[in-house]
């Protein structure tokens, strides 16, 4: 497996054609059904060891992965939204347990970023295929404050949005990208001060790099997505590069329409002149006052007046699909 060839550790499979996986579910994903879940479980049990485990409460999936980790399973399936994936990467980080993903949530950002199919019985064809192939490569990761993140981190704007979205959480199973839509109009509007950018962000030796009102680090492209369209801002990153960061100068209507434009069309963000972009950030520094709320890939995770992200190279094992 090659998250042990990373490492430097002995494999612990006695085959790579049969593997002990622990397979994770959040059953109250917006898109997972008990249908799904168990022809996914059946497919995957045909010719691996599959333990099934179900997530009661937040932070489950982390404890679970940590768990298989510790008990040596070789994989890590993940059946859910982006924050269930993230809460198992976390409880993966730095092991050599694998991580495998399958669409669950409404949006399911990473799963998409990998190429994987939406519908998720599909998508764990995809997956086998992937198995077979011991198509498994480790991946580096951003955090924040000892949270591992592994598509982006967002401070202001982005993450009250996020907030308010979960306020609502019994409309997100149902009402997907419009509450998003909603949450960010009705954000703007109500809950943004427009004149006052309460953002600081310091590079690795103290300098200022760029003073806004919402940032985000991103350890891979796109952003998310708007329906089928992916909202691209820095289409050269990958799972391989240091973090890129990105903040908003301006917050104004007349800034960020054309930057969403630019982002889901044919355009390209970089030629806007309020949006500061920097790429192969290890280590950064951001300062808001008043404090400002923060999420990672997708989960709101409170409100802080100084954040410090990394980035550590080659953290986890991932499962992609062959010739992604």
């Amino acid at each position: 497996m090659p998250g042990n060839a990373y490492s430097g550790e002995p494999d612990c499979r006695d085959s790579l054609a049969f593997l002990r996986i622990l397979f994770i579910v959040n059953s109250v994903a917006s898109s997972v059904t008990a249908r799904r879940r168990v022809v996914i479980h059946k497919a995957l049990s045909a010719d691996h060891d599959v333990t099934l485990a179900e997530t009661s409460r937040r932070g489950h999936a982390t404890r679970l992965a940590q768990s298989a980790a510790r008990d040596l399973y070789d994989m890590v399936v993940v059946l859910g939204g982006d924050g269930t994936l993230n809460e198992a990467a976390n409880g993966l980080a730095g092991s050599t347990t694998a991580l495998a993903t399958l669409p669950g949530g409404s949006t399911n950002v990473f799963a998409r970023i990998l190429g994987l199919p939406d519908d998720s019985v599909d998508a764990a064809g995809v997956l086998l295929d992937a198995i077979d192939a011991d198509s498994i490569r480790r991946i580096g990761l951003g955090s924040v404050e000892g949270r591992y993140f592994l598509f982006h981190c967002g401070v202001g704007f982005d993450a009250a949005v996020v907030e308010q979205v979960e306020r609502r959480g019994p409309w997100k199973r149902w009402a997907g990208h419009p509450l998003f839509i909603y949450a960010a109009v009705d954000t703007w509007l109500r809950r943004t001060d427009r004149r006052h950018p309460p953002l600081r962000v310091i590079g690795a030796n103290g300098e200022e790099l760029a003073t806004g009102y919402f940032t985000i680090l991103m350890n891979a492209n796109p952003y998310t997505f708007l329906g089928n369209r992916p909202f691209d801002i820095v289409p050269e990153l990958t799972l391989d590069d240091p973090l890129a960061v990105v903040t908003l100068e301006q917050i104004r209507l007349r800034s960020l329409v054309p930057v969403a434009v630019s982002a889901i069309g044919p355009g390209d963000v970089r030629d806007r002149r309020d949006i500061d972009i920097r790429t192969g950030i290890r280590s950064v520094v951001v300062e808001s006052d008043p404090p400002a709320p923060y999420q990672v890939d997708g989960d709101h995770l409170g409100a802080s007046k100084r954040l410090r992200i990394t980035w550590t190279p080659e953290h986890l094992s991932l499962v992609v699909p062959t010739g992604s």
